[in-house]
């Protein structure tokens, strides 16, 4: 019989897709407004992968990924996901969005996004909103699946996603030491 245990606390990390760097930028700072610092931005990515969001959000398109100081509890990502929708609809026009916030989490094995949109490989978490296991960390290095977006395949990000799970687990690491003292 398994045990049940907690799940250790997770880098939350977010993908902002908008036309406008400065937007970006501004959707960071809020969103460090309400949950905690931010110990890591990326470089501005151009979102060229999918013309999916080109209708509302225009084009061409930015990404940047953020990732917070502060590691969370994994079961919060519906309520981050919410908020995120929140802070997209605050800023819209005319009831269309100008930037899209997909939140997710890096643990030791995997990275994790939050969405509102059932699929075969999605896991229900509650409150509406899907698990999507995006990338498996397996042989030194971050591992597709076939249901990974291309975006998420790709290097660049994959080498990103990295960083941040590099970050991580320093901050488990040093967490860890500090609760052995």
């Amino acid at each position: 019989m398994s045990k049940p245990r907690l799940s250790p606390p997770a880098k939350l990390l977010v993908s902002i897709i908008a036309k406008d760097e400065v937007l970006i930028n501004e959707t960071i700072k809020a969103l460090a407004g309400r949950w905690g610092d931010v110990d890591f931005i990326s470089e501005v990515l151009p979102f060229d992968q999918t013309d999916y969001y080109n209708t509302e959000l225009g084009a061409p398109l930015l990404r940047r990924f953020a990732a917070l100081e502060t590691p969370i509890d994994p079961s919060l990502l519906p309520d981050l996901k919410h908020e995120t929708n929140a802070v997209e609809m605050e800023g819209a026009l005319e009831g269309s969005r100008r930037v899209n916030i997909d939140p997710g989490y890096i643990v030791a094995e995997r990275l994790v996004l939050a969405t509102g949109k059932n699929y075969t490989h999605r896991i229900y978490l509650g409150k509406g909103i899907y698990a999507d296991l995006t990338l498996i960390y397996s042989k030194g290095e971050f591992q597709t699946l076939p249901w990974t977006y291309p975006d998420y395949a790709s290097q660049k990000v994959r080498t990103i996603m990295e960083q941040i799970r590099r970050k991580y687990l320093f901050q488990m690491k040093k967490e860890f030491e500090l609760l052995s003292h």
